[in-house]
């Protein structure tokens, strides 16, 4: 399991609050940590608790450390990078990406001479990034890593995954694909949206504060289980944690409890149904205006 670095979008929550999360999340085992230069204060909150010591050890040596650009030309994303190594406090991270490369156009941007790849390239071979990656939302992007991976040996992928989404026949067929792709490279896979339940409603009725993920998520804590366990029981991919923090207990929770065994059961697929139907549930991406986000 990764924490998703998005849950510590503002200042506003305190610093304490952050380190003492961020503790209990590594005490429970995650040593990775993803986070992006436009997760609003996300980089900022991390820096004071990947420079902290602990047991005389530097937290940042405790974590596999990931961060993302969403620039697609060299100079701006090689700035970006930059800024995100400040922000943080380290020299380096072991995991840079090209955040949500979906749009064709930005595609070619990023992949040309002079574009985000080649400097992220050049700062791999400077020591300033270990790793190179790519993520995306939307039912089009699985297709697209397949075309990002064809074009260059990216060491991850992200995407999202879950069984609203996997019953979209395309995007079923575009995710088995990539997994086979990268099971034979050797690319990581990481995951998002695994407690997706669908979009808050556009009406006004939902309540700003409870909206800490963009998405509304599963909140009950059987459902929540057996989410994860629709990506866990997969030992090929990688979970992302939810952007509201306030889950976090459950899905730790979840996790030792999918994972503590030998061996990891599969999601009952009509246990999965009913929570569909219980919990109205419905896929978050359609191929629509939520593509980019």
């Amino acid at each position: 399991m990764i924490f998703g670095g998005a849950a510590l979008w503002t200042s506003e929550w305190g610093q304490e609050w952050c380190e003492g999360l961020l503790d209990s999340v590594v005490q429970a085992g995650v040593n990775h940590i993803d986070t992006a230069r436009s997760y609003g204060d996300s980089e900022l909150m991390l820096a004071p608790w990947l420079a902290r010591t602990t047991d005389g050890v530097r937290n940042r040596s405790r974590v596999f450390l990931a961060t993302k650009t969403d620039k697609r030309t060299g100079p701006e994303a090689r700035a970006e990078l930059e800024d995100s190594l400040d922000r943080l406090g380290v020299d380096r991270v072991n995991l840079v990406q090209l955040h949500n490369l979906v749009e064709p156009d930005e595609w070619e941007q990023a992949h040309a001479p002079s574009g985000a790849l080649e400097a992220m390239i050049t700062a791999r071979d400077e020591g300033l990034v270990n790793h190179i990656g790519v993520t995306g939302h939307g039912v089009r992007i699985a297709g697209m890593h397949l075309r990002s991976l064809a074009a260059f040996e990216y060491d991850s992928v992200l995407l999202p995954y879950n069984t609203t989404m996997l019953d979209n026949p395309a995007y079923r067929s575009d995710v088995d694909e990539l997994l086979e792709v990268c099971a034979g490279r050797k690319v990581a896979v990481q995951t998002i949206k695994s407690i997706a339940r669908r979009r808050w409603p556009d009406d006004g009725r939902a309540d700003v504060d409870e909206q800490r993920s963009w998405y509304q998520p599963l909140r009950d804590r059987g459902a929540i289980e057996r989410a994860m366990r629709v990506v866990l029981s997969n030992e090929q991919l990688f979970l992302n944690t939810s952007s509201d923090a306030r889950l976090m207990s459950a899905m730790i929770e979840s996790a030792t409890a999918i994972l503590e065994g030998a061996s990891v059961q599969a999601a009952d697929p009509a246990a999965i149904r009913a929570d569909i139907e219980a919990f109205d549930m419905a896929p978050i991406f359609d191929g629509g205006e939520l593509e980019r986000i």
